[in-house]
């Protein structure tokens, strides 16, 4: 019983709001009984229904009830809980086929059942019995159960047009009128057995085609679930507030503690922390991050609170960008998917034509009206283009789907095809074969004593400068903790200083240097000078040669200075054309393309994105400007660039299970056709043989779950 029941609060008075809260070790009847219990004595909550299946509690409330305090009171009891965003999730495909399914498997074991009776002998008023009750079964369970096929050879018949549920709807049509006229006249066959075996073998393919691709978007709507669905926001009084991350906006400062996921995109205002990027990128390991840092919605925070001031909420977050992403990877329609639909399109007259000239050349035989309308039958229930039309778009969802999980979100399903033939690939610098950042050097802080690592992390922390925020970064990766100092000023230009144990320290710049650096002094004592530069990806030259490997050439083609492309060259082995200016980059690849090579661009500037566009495949990293996110096919959430190698061994492997399946849906009707048109196949025979072929594409392409390894 619910607390609204047993408090006698009224459902529809005064609710404003309705939050639900996952709560994992609610195990039994007594759980449920303690967790409404527990929230009925939160101020402002009205009503408390715990789902034991779901393991929730959902919770109507006023406006003076917040989520912590939901939270807390559930804890106080010994059951802990987080919020889970409960946004209306997308019609499952598979759900609307599950009932006809059951229907047809119902009505056909049971048909079966009769059936297999007459195979062994019935004769007589007993098998007149058993087609009686075949049809008593079976018709309602065809007229319910062959709905998804009738409505969808209705709704196109009606304009003009034909698709594969045609040949299906006819084919079921008249083995199943076949049928009656059978058993009304008391004939020797009926064939409700093989009609309902057809129904069933077909919905069982198209719920399992189904299911892939609500698992597809189940990967992306379990991550958009990680993130919170609120945050406390600081007011303008220094107050803090709970607000539902659906109204968070841009410049609200959100306060997240440890332990707790960030509700939308920001950058940190106050604070230093460590977080979990998993749900993002796949990565494990812990990211700092500090002042002026970005931060993304899903990340969760390890070490100690920070203020995050929101940047980008809602359908803005990164989530909410690999959600469309992968909505758009479900709907792609690739060389291979048009050719699929044209064969579709010409199928489907071609198999009415079939159908009519074996039923027109079996009566011109001799044969009569009955037996000529079988033959028709099975070649209509034989030759459905189902397999045909399932052969694209499964392997791509599929695929997209197991590149997602390795951190690369495929834009468009034709991007797989078109990933599979590159043979060169370009590579901009900075940003794409390097981090775009500056990286301290790692030598210069393995000499640093602890003390002088841990001023320097304390004077970096409280400086917004690129360079400061490298260097704490990089020595929080390290496990430093920052000294405690006083009188901290920084000035535009020279650097931070402050006092540390009576002395003064200073991270600033340095008086001479050749390079990019910062100069760390501390009292009387030496100047370390800490360079800095731009590192290559983790893992560039492994992906370089694993790219090489599966025979891709690769080049630099950067707008940096030659300077600058000329280290990235020798640290790679690559060749490198330096200062192209986005026109320059178009000439490069039209070039190749004239000659005849498939182009792969990386990049990641805004000054990319005509070269990202033109190209036959374009990959951009998840750290890219919008233009370039917007212009690339696919965008890799991580930092390792062995994420280019990976993504086309999955599309290579994509599309030859592609062509896997259009071999076995054109040998299986190269088969069967004639079999069909010469009369060696029943309806029933057709129908399993039908299916089958369905079935044998959509488990091939199951393979692929595994495409991005």
């Amino acid at each position: 019983m619910s607390v609204a029941a047993r408090t006698g609060v009224p459902r529809s008075e005064a609710e404003t709001g309705r939050s639900v809260l996952a709560v994992p070790g609610m195990h039994c009847a007594g759980c449920m009984g303690k967790a409404e219990r527990a929230l009925a004595s939160v101020p402002g909550v009205k009503s408390a229904r715990a789902n034991l299946t779901a393991r929730t509690v959902t919770v109507v409330h006023g406006p003076v009830a917040d989520i912590p305090a939901m939270i807390a009171a559930l804890a106080a009891t010994g059951l802990d809980a987080q919020p889970r965003e409960d946004a209306a999730e997308a019609p499952s495909a598979v759900r609307e086929l599950l009932a006809p399914l059951a229907v047809a498997a119902f009505a056909c074991m049971n048909v079966m059942l009769l059936s297999v009776s007459v195979w062994s002998g019935a004769d007589g008023s007993t098998r007149e019995l058993f087609h009686w009750l075949s049809a008593l079964i079976g018709v309602p369970a065809i007229l319910y159960a062959g709905q998804p096929f009738f409505r969808s050879a209705l709704g196109v018949l009606r304009r003009g047009r034909t698709n594969m549920d045609v040949p299906i709807s006819i084919g079921v049509t008249l083995a199943t009128g076949l049928s009656c006229y059978e058993t009304l006249t008391g004939g020797h066959d009926a064939w409700f057995d093989g009609t309902l075996m057809l129904l069933l073998f077909l919905l069982a393919g198209r719920a399992l085609d189904a299911m892939m691709r609500d698992r597809a978007r189940a990967g992306v709507a379990a991550l958009l679930r990680q993130a919170a669905s609120g945050a406390m926001v600081v007011g303008a009084d220094g107050g803090l507030c709970w607000t539902a991350a659906t109204v968070l906006e841009p410049g609200m400062m959100m306060r997240v503690a440890a332990g707790e996921r960030l509700a939308a995109d920001g950058a940190i205002a106050g604070g230093a922390s460590r977080f979990d990027q998993s749900l993002l990128t796949g990565e494990t390991a812990p990211v700092p991050a500090g002042p002026g840092q970005p931060v993304l919605a899903g990340m969760l925070n390890l070490d100690t609170p920070v203020d995050v001031v929101v940047t980008a909420a809602g359908a803005g977050t990164a989530l909410a960008e690999i959600a469309q992403a992968m909505e758009a990877a479900g709907q792609g329609r690739s060389a291979y998917v048009r050719m699929a639909d044209r064969a579709a399109r010409l199928y489907a007259p071609a198999v009415h034509t079939l159908a009519a000239l074996s039923f027109a050349g079996w009566l011109i035989a001799g044969a009569s009206f009955h037996q000529a309308l079988v033959v028709g039958i099975a070649v209509l229930i034989i030759t459905c283009p189902c397999a045909l039309g399932l052969a694209v778009p499964v392997a791509q969802v599929v695929a997209a789907g197991a590149l997602l999980r390795q951190g690369i979100m495929v834009k468009d399903g034709s991007a797989i095809e078109r990933l599979a033939r590159v043979d060169r690939v370009l590579l901009d610098k900075t940003g794409t074969l390097t981090l775009g950042r500056p990286v301290p050097d790692s030598a210069v802080l393995d000499a640093l004593s602890d003390e002088e690592a841990s001023v320097a992390l304390a004077l970096a922390s409280h400086s917004r400068h690129p360079l400061s925020q490298a260097l704490a970064l990089a020595l929080a990766a390290r496990g430093v903790r920052g000294a405690t100092i006083g009188d901290v000023r920084e000035t535009a230009g020279r650097g931070v200083t402050a006092i540390w144990r009576g002395l003064a320290v200073s991270l600033g710049r340095p008086s001479q240097s050749g390079g990019t650096a910062a100069a760390l002094a501390i009292g009387a004592g030496p100047v370390r000078l800490i360079g800095f530069a731009d590192r290559l990806r983790p893992d560039a030259r492994d992906a370089l040669a694993e790219l090489a490997a599966l025979g891709i050439e690769a080049s630099i083609l950067s707008g940096d200075a030659a300077a600058a492309v000329a280290v990235t060259a020798r640290e790679t082995g690559l060749t490198g054309q330096a200062a192209a200016l986005p026109g320059d980059k178009l000439d490069a690849i039209r070039r190749l393309q004239g000659a005849g090579r498939r182009v792969l661009m990386v990049g990641d500037g805004i000054n990319d994105g005509p070269a990202l566009a033109a190209a036959d495949a374009s990959i951009a990293p998840g750290s890219a400007s919008d233009v370039g996110r917007q212009a690339a096919d696919l965008v890799f959430t991580g930092e390792s660039l062995l994420a280019l190698p990976r993504a086309v061994r999955g599309a290579r492997r994509t599309m030859r299970v592609v062509r896997e399946n259009f071999a076995a849906a054109i040998l299986y009707n190269m088969a069967a056709v004639p079999l069909a048109m010469a009369g060696m196949v029943t309806p029933l025979v057709a129908a399993i043989a039908m299916a089958t072929s369905s079935l044998i594409v959509v488990g091939n392409s199951l393979r692929l779950a595994r495409a991005a390894k």
